[in-house]
């Protein structure tokens, strides 16, 4: 039987069309599946959006449209970005799906009969975009400490959720699986900001807002975002519906990738849910960090000023969806904040798609037809050259299956382009183009250039995760269709007298000023 593995995305908030910092979380999550599918592993990838609540009703009464039509235009944009990037989501799970919103009714009702959930009155300081209630000790300068936005003081009759009973259950949970949270500043920030100063009882119903789950027991009530938002992950494997196979097969997750703005919904009010249920709990949530443009969080709500070009719709289709993804992926330390710029993103592909790999592809496939008439040679003795060459890309292919192991997407992808450097610095070192002009060295240049095919294959088999068009590519020129990892331990996965495809051109090199004014123009 397969090994399980279940990831997901946050689920989205559709207010408006998503920008490359939304890319950036789906594509990390479509290449840790994509990764573990190559694993042999069975895999289910959930994303979706979040769609209730009253930013949505907002944004829907400004467009002139109903909540509906509001959304169904968001979540058509967000399907046609996501194939754009190649993302291969098994489900695509929307709030207001019928299925999750009945789901939703039932653990709540199920949370309030074990006595978790009371009706009381709320008075706070209310921020609409966040959908968050803040004290005046957590506002920054009197502002919401998320977004930066004035909040307004609410009162109204609502539900609470006791979450302040579940502080030392968290502690605890934090204490023994120090990696249920990461990075391990998440730790920190969680404990000392929210848990220590003490838990306050969450707001789990509005009067206010009519665009929700009704409360089924007490329909003038609707259910606040964090229980129908958070539900998603386990509502979208059938959780209280009269198929829960997927929930019985998937859950726990194996990881929640989230942005670090919403890790303390993840990383307190989550687990305090699943306690209360009686469920398991995700066996890891990861924080990611912003990517920034100009030192700030690139957000739907601040890039109308942005010069840059930071749209993913005119990228992908321009440079290929491939040098979105690369970029996306190695620029950002996981973990960590980034900053983007699309001169830096015109660079790297020059520099490392252009330079890097797509030259040596080209040269290795020029020089075999050259050489050897586009036939992989058969090798009898590998040289002190090759062996050490090998050497150094087993060990970056150990690195990968590291890195990944711990969802470092940034470190893999270097450790892969570490193994096209290393062949490349080889080439330099064996020179083919002298040895073939040598008498009685052809069993030598035919070890070149069977390492320098092997380092090939080695690293798109461990690229296609990550960058699956181009990889693809070469491996089909190469003869390989593997849907699994394999041959990864040696320098053996080409067949010996097997004619190479021809291939053309993976990165054509750019004249970054030129593309700088164009994508000004575009942008």
């Amino acid at each position: 039987m397969k090994e399980k593995f279940y990831i997901t995305t946050p689920i989205y908030y559709p207010s408006n069309k998503f920008t490359l910092g939304n890319c950036y979380t789906t594509v990390i999550c479509d290449t840790i599946a994509r990764f573990n599918r190559k694993q042999g592993k069975d895999v289910f990838f959930l994303t979706g959006t979040d769609e209730h609540g009253q930013k949505i009703s907002l944004s829907a009464e400004k467009a002139g449209k109903s909540e509906k039509q509001y959304l169904d235009e968001m979540i058509a944009d967000a399907k046609a970005l996501w194939s754009l990037l190649g993302i291969t989501y098994d489900k695509f799970i929307r709030t207001t799906d019928d299925y999750h919103e009945k789901a939703v009714q039932k653990i709540f009702n199920k949370l309030y009969e074990k006595g978790y959930i009371y009706k009381g009155k709320y008075s706070g300081l209310y921020c609409t975009p966040c959908e968050s209630f803040w004290t005046e000790s957590q506002l920054v300068d009197g502002k919401c400490p998320d977004c930066g936005r004035e909040v307004k003081l609410q009162e109204e009759e609502a539900y609470f959720f006791k979450l302040s009973e579940f502080s030392d259950k968290l502690l605890a949970l934090y204490k023994e699986n120090p990696t249920f949270l990461l990075p391990s500043t998440r730790v920190n920030e969680m404990v000392n900001n929210f848990i220590k100063p003490g838990l306050q009882d969450l707001c789990v119903s509005r009067t206010s807002v009519k665009w929700g789950v009704p409360v089924e027991f007490d329909p003038k009530h609707t259910i606040y975002v964090w229980i129908d938002a958070l539900s998603n992950y386990i509502t979208a494997l059938g959780y209280e519906s009269d198929d829960d196979s997927l929930f019985k097969k998937f859950w726990p997750a194996d990881v929640h990738i989230i942005g670090k703005e919403i890790v303390r919904f993840h990383a307190i009010i989550w687990p305090a849910m699943l306690m209360a249920l009686d469920l398991p709990l995700p066996k890891q949530i990861f924080g990611h960090g912003w990517m920034l443009f100009g030192g700030d969080k690139l957000s739907k709500s601040k890039t109308a000023n942005v010069k840059e070009c930071v749209d993913p719709r005119i990228l992908a289709p321009r440079y290929s969806r491939d040098s979105v993804r690369y970029i996306l992926l190695r620029e950002i330390p996981f973990g960590s904040d980034g900053n983007y710029s699309t001169e830096n993103f015109l660079t790297k592909f020059n520099a490392d798609l252009c330079n890097n790999f797509g030259n040596l592809v080209s040269r290795t496939f020029s020089m075999l037809k050259k050489y050897f008439d586009s036939v992989v040679p058969a090798v009898k003795e590998y040289g002190a050259n090759e062996i050490e060459l090998q050497n150094k890309v087993l060990k970056e292919k150990d690195n990968v299956l590291a890195y990944m192991q711990s969802y470092d997407v940034s470190k893999a992808i270097t450790s892969i382009f570490n193994i096209f450097s290393e062949a490349n610095t080889y080439i330099q070192l064996a020179q083919p183009w002298a040895v073939a002009k040598q008498e009685g060295q052809e069993e030598s240049l035919k070890a070149i250039m069977r390492s320098l095919l092997e380092c090939i294959r080695l690293g798109c088999e461990l690229l296609e995760p990550f960058m699956p068009d181009s990889s693809q590519k070469v491996l089909s020129a190469l003869g390989i269709e593997n849907k699994e990892f394999s041959n990864l331990d040696k320098f053996e996965g080409l067949k010996a007298g097997q004619k190479l495809s021809e291939l053309s051109i993976l990165f054509p090199r750019l004249d970054i000023a030129k593309e700088l004014e164009e994508l000004a123009k575009l942008s």
